[in-house]
């Protein structure tokens, strides 16, 4: 990273990251262990994900690596799909 904007932008990315993936509860301990469990549940198919695109950009760069932050821009963007398509399943499906 080599500026400030790119630190900042990669903060409000993670921060909207979380966002997404909140599940609010009334209880305070109840809402950090459904959010852990969202991400716990997303974070291996949104790391594969992340692992074959960063693959694909790499092949089509010649074998460049893909910086650290870009990689996890990328993770962190793939998450927030993941995030809202699960919360609209979650949110919809009959109880």
């Amino acid at each position: 990273m080599h500026s400030n904007k790119e630190k900042i932008t990669l903060v409000v990315i993670a921060l909207v990251y979380l966002l997404f993936n909140l599940r609010p509860a009334a209880d305070l301990l109840v809402t950090v262990r459904a959010t852990l469990y969202q991400i716990a549940v997303t974070a291996p198919y949104v790391v594969g994900v992340t692992y074959v695109i960063v693959a694909i950009l790499q092949y089509m760069a010649d074998g460049r690596k893909v910086p650290w932050d870009r990689r996890l821009r990328l993770f962190f963007t793939i998450g927030i799909i993941a995030g809202f398509v699960y919360a609209i399943f979650e949110y919809t499906s009959p109880r």
